[in-house]
């Protein structure tokens, strides 16, 4: 079954590229304490990370990407490269930000491992695939695909970066595994400014309904296993 939320999808014509988003209530120990011992938590993930580490041209990001993990299960009131350098004893952010703006991984590749390492968990005859969408509220100009636009986030209109997220969702838990930016009209239109924000020259304006079917069109022809 795949289930579609479209509360603030648009339906009309009018990448955070990043698929690792877990959400808990406190950090790794209280989240950990909820369900299974902590050093039995921490060695599964320690081997999600050992899954993906192979994607990651050097060790140094390798090892930045899990410091970046930690910091998105944590309890931090934000989370963005600033607090989370800070959760992880970092003097600055630059390593947060090197790690999502210029260092060499392939997040496909780790969107595909996390998949395939969701299914086997979390795997159920009467799974469903929920697609939605969120905004992240921004300052500025210059973020791939920010601009005035409706995001549920804040209910209303607003400076916000808007991406479309798949979730596997069965009796066991749930967890992204897809996601897409969207990228307004607007900044189709303006390849410099795309480019400037890192867009590649190959991505065209598509609607959110369109950019969920593609992201249920690869979990499905990747044999994602949703109940019929």
């Amino acid at each position: 079954m795949i289930l579609l939320v479209v509360g603030g999808l648009e339906t009309g014509a009018a990448t955070v590229d990043h698929p690792v988003f877990v959400k808990t209530t406190h950090d790794q120990t209280m989240a950990a304490g909820h369900s299974v011992a902590p050093a039995r938590w921490q060695a599964a993930l320690d081997a999600l990370l050992d899954r993906i580490a192979g994607r990651f041209v050097r060790v140094e990001t390798r090892r930045r990407a899990r410091t970046f993990v930690l910091g998105l299960l944590a309890d931090l009131p934000r989370k963005n490269c600033w607090t989370i350098a800070e959760h992880a004893g970092d003097p600055s952010p630059y390593g947060m930000q090197h790690l999502l703006n210029r260092a060499v991984w392939d997040h496909d590749q780790v969107r595909d491992d996390l998949r395939r390492y969701v299914v086997e968990h979390l795997s159920d005859p009467e799974a469903v695939l929920v697609v939605d969408e969120t905004g992240d509220l921004k300052k500025g100009t210059h973020t791939a695909g920010v601009q005035r636009q409706y995001t549920g986030t804040a209910g209303r209109v607003e400076n916000a970066q808007v991406a479309v997220y798949l979730v596997y969702a069965s009796q066991a838990g749930h967890a992204g595994i897809d996601r897409e930016l969207y990228v307004p009209k607007s900044w189709i239109a303006d390849r410099d400014r795309c480019q400037a924000a890192g867009i590649p020259a190959q991505v065209e304006f598509a609607t959110k309904p369109a950019l969920a079917r593609a992201m249920l069109a690869r979990a499905l022809d990747a044999g994602t296993p949703p109940a019929g």
